[in-house]
């Protein structure tokens, strides 16, 4: 059986068996754990609103602390737990009293910060990208090492249900050792205008391949065990061609053990929150599949969000409290981190310059 970590399979004391409905606050004795864990994030935008969401939902933990150069965003965020506080001022966001520091600012400022708040002692709840180079996420990883802190790197695309019950499969055996990967994910949301400044700007952003691709890149590390090698990105300007980027790609992937994957990604269906999803992970000893076209909810309207990758935030921040209890260790390991940023930037230029790319090429 391969060793693929998965949330979840040591039972917490007084955890309710079942996934929670996104925003949905478990009920728990407050007796049962230790006090909360005091939560600042650092940034007020969107994905940050999804952060505060789900820190609402999970029993233990607490948003304490919001900062953003924007007062009016960092207040109206912060309005929305009871008794938390607001700043611009960045060191704040790890000062006494606080717990985690979740970074959910623009990636280009994802090292600077994370590294501050782990070297002041604090856990830290990272966005992906981890980093703009992998110097940097080394900085950060080295970081976390020698102040001897939790970090963990906000993959959702890990703690989907549909990828923790494909991962748990893995692990016992199902598949043997997986060989081939073939995953598709499409989904409305980016028509002009429709993203901001950051986004659209790849020395921000790191660019659409890198920023999104990360996300399947590191679920493909994660499930086949195994570290990009050489990549080959292909960008495209399909339904979207307004757009200042590519609003989709497709990425070939060797693995260090012979193992090949294709990965296909795409941002812009015309009705936006529509979603395709499919994942197909070949091994020695068998097949594992999902298509979100068998799900009800495919086929809704308006759109909602498929029941197979519904909240993973929530399932996030309930992973974050069991490692900051103690009783878990962070789903994302160091060298996947690296692996699947460095694999990411590799795509990147691949797309960039149209040649295949060795990961060993990205510093």
């Amino acid at each position: 059986m391969r060793s693929v970590p998965v949330p979840g399979e040591a039972a917490v004391p007084g955890e309710p068996e079942g996934p929670e409905e996104p925003g949905q606050k478990e009920s728990e004795d407050p007796g049962q754990r230790p006090r909360d864990h005091r939560v600042a994030v650092l940034g007020a935008g969107a994905i940050a609103r999804d952060h505060v969401a789900a820190l609402a939902g999970v029993a233990g933990m607490q948003l304490a602390h919001v900062v953003d150069r924007h007062p009016e965003r960092a207040a109206a965020l912060a309005a929305l737990a009871e008794g938390a506080t607001w700043s611009t001022d960045p060191a704040s966001a790890w000062s006494d009293g606080i717990d985690v520091t979740a970074v959910c600012t623009s990636p280009e400022s994802h090292a600077e910060f994370s590294v501050a708040a782990l070297q002041a002692g604090r856990a830290v709840l990272l966005e992906k990208p981890a980093a703009l180079k992998v110097a940097d996420v080394d900085r950060v990883l080295a970081a976390a090492e020698a102040a001897g802190r939790p970090l963990l790197v906000a993959q959702t695309a890990r703690f989907q249900p549909v990828h923790l019950e494909i991962a748990r499969a893995v692990a016992e055996g199902a598949i043997g050792t997986p060989r081939l990967a073939h995953l598709t994910w499409y989904t409305g949301h980016v028509w002009p205008g429709g993203w901001r400044g950051w986004q659209l700007n790849p020395a921000r952003s790191g660019g659409h391949v890198a920023h999104n691709g990360v996300h399947a890149l590191d679920l493909l590390t994660w499930l086949m065990d195994d570290e990009p090698v050489r990549v080959f990105a292909r960008p495209c300007r399909t339904w979207a061609p307004g757009m200042p980027t590519p609003d989709s790609f497709q990425i070939l992937v060797r693995f260090a053990g012979g193992a090949l994957a294709t990965v296909e990604l795409c941002y812009a269906l015309a009705a936006r929150g529509t979603f395709v999803r499919r994942l197909v992970l070949s091994g020695t000893a068998g097949t594992l599949h999902h298509s979100s076209e068998d799900e009800p909810r495919a086929h809704s309207a308006p759109p909602v969000a498929p029941a197979s990758i519904d909240g993973a935030m929530t399932e996030q921040t309930r992973h974050l409290r069991d490692v900051l209890d103690g009783v878990a260790a962070p789903l994302t390991a160091p060298h996947q981190v690296r692996a699947a940023l460095a694999a990411a930037l590799a795509a990147q230029l691949s797309a960039d310059e149209g040649r295949p790319v060795d990961v060993k090429e990205v510093r």
